[in-house]
């Protein structure tokens, strides 16, 4: 497929969807995801599993309670038999009674945040024997990092804080091993997080969908004169929480050290990039804010051909090529060959899983012979470098669904499943890309790019079909 075969076209916009309601995950969901968390424990022979969480590394923790920790450190303990204990600061121990695995609670105001009240005559030690860290002989911690690739003895890694980790030695008896389990819950391979049910696929695409909406409706929205912070607030949407930073940036990015929309004011011929993530879905935009290509300065008028066309071929190729079955090394030489390094300077796994958060894991590595699996969903992420131009990006999330799985969320969710289908249309009827049955668009926006931001009704589009 040469580059020729993509063009620019004035084609319409894709749907978005407004006001969705948020879809709950089930009982029968939790129960699920506890039994795989216990099957795998099972697998590696683990007494108990200490799972980890603090703000930004929760959801491991939020995977089997629901929810995270806010601004303080918590851990789940959870035994061979099913038996799970909280382990909470202060301001989450009134959560514990609603967490969707029933557990006992103990407190550990160490987690609490500074100079709040220390009231307890018990050692963290002495608190994790009450919760059940006592004469086991392997336990397994969960934190949020698999170390795969960057030791020999990845096992022996551990990503939690030093004081909770001593005192989870202290609590066992000598001898006890201490394993880095994190796999069990995001191991590409056979993590429990890395398979999502039809209850999950709903739950995660109202994020998706939500991310998606309103980075169209911001695009739609820069214009010059206009501030970062103008755009960066039409990002914001139904008061979820992000779980990314927010981008709106114009200009040169990183100014000052700064990482999030300021009062700079978008100036003709910028480069303009725009992300907005949050649980189950990121949409990452990045392109030029003009109306043309003779906008352009001169040493850049070429973008088109040099930079957003050749990405555009490697985002299609991986959309069509994507599917139940395909290893994960299969999906990175593609890109390889379609969009060598060696000239566009991508360095990170061209796709990677996601969940509640923007980035889970990766099946996709140069030797991986994972097969990718009904009930993933992967976010399209591949990210040119050409030294001197604008970036190019469309990053953007699909679901992985084979035909038990497709016909399960058509019947449980049918207004999910006229989304999908709309959006499956959008990329073959508008922009003439054809998706295997198992690719299930999520956001709205997936194979949509517009090089030059004010030309709001151009984006580009297969011209000719792969023979």
């Amino acid at each position: 497929m040469p580059h020729s075969a993509f063009s620019l076209a004035t084609i319409k916009s894709p749907a978005v969807y407004l006001n969705l309601p948020s879809i709950t995950l089930t009982g029968r969901t939790i129960d699920e995801r506890r039994s795989k968390v216990l099957q795998q424990m099972a697998s590696q022979q683990l007494d108990t599993l200490v799972v980890y969480a603090d703000k930004e590394h929760g959801g491991n923790f939020e995977y089997l309670t629901g929810f995270i920790p806010r601004f303080e450190e918590a851990l789940l303990i959870l035994h061979g038999d099913g038996q799970a204990v909280l382990v909470l600061g202060n301001e989450n121990l009134k959560l514990a009674a609603h967490s969707r695995t029933p557990a006992k609670v103990v407190h550990a105001p160490w987690f609490s945040l500074p100079n709040q009240p220390m009231d307890t005559d018990l050692t963290l030690k002495e608190v994790l024997r009450s919760a059940g860290l006592k004469d086991q002989k392997r336990v397994g911690i969960a934190g949020w990092k698999l170390f795969t690739g960057a030791y020999e003895d990845n096992k022996s890694f551990f990503d939690i804080p030093t004081f909770v980790f001593q005192a989870i030695q202290a609590a066992l008896p000598a001898g006890a091993s201490l394993l880095n389990a994190t796999d069990v819950f995001i191991s590409p391979q056979f993590g429990a997080r890395t398979r999502n049910n039809a209850n999950e696929i709903a739950h995660y695409e109202y994020g998706a969908n939500l991310a998606s909406s309103a980075a169209l409706t911001a695009l739609d929205a820069v214009g010059t004169g206009k501030t970062e912070k103008e755009i960066a607030a039409l990002l914001a949407a139904d008061g979820q929480l992000n779980n990314v930073v927010t981008i709106a940036a114009t200009g040169e990015r990183f100014e000052y050290a700064n990482l999030y929309p300021s009062d700079k004011q978008i100036q003709p011929g910028d480069k303009f990039s725009l992300t907005v993530s949050y649980k189950g879905g990121l949409t990452s935009r990045a392109a030029y804010v003009v109306n043309s290509a003779d906008e352009l300065k001169p040493d850049v008028r070429d973008y088109l051909d040099v930079v957003a066309i050749p990405y555009y071929h490697a985002v299609v190729s991986w959309l069509e090529f994507i599917k139940v079955g395909v290893k994960g090394h299969e999906i990175y030489d593609l890109i390889e060959r379609v969009l060598p390094q060696a000239e566009y300077h991508w360095h990170l796994n061209p796709g990677h899983l996601v969940a509640d958060e923007e980035w889970l894991c990766s099946p996709i590595s140069p030797a991986s012979q994972i097969p990718l699996a009904s009930g993933m969903l992967l976010q399209i992420d591949i990210i040119p470098s050409r030294k001197g131009y604008a970036g190019a990006s469309i990053e953007d999330t699909i679901a992985l669904a084979d035909e038990a799985l497709r016909l399960e969320i058509a019947t449980l969710y049918p207004a999910l499943w006229q989304r999908i289908t709309a959006r499956r249309a959008y990329l073959k009827d508008v922009l003439n890309i054809q998706l295997h049955d198992d690719v299930l668009p999520l956001s709205n926006t997936v194979g949509y790019l517009r090089p030059y931001l004010l030309a709001k009704e151009t984006a580009l589009v297969r011209t000719q079909t792969q023979v």
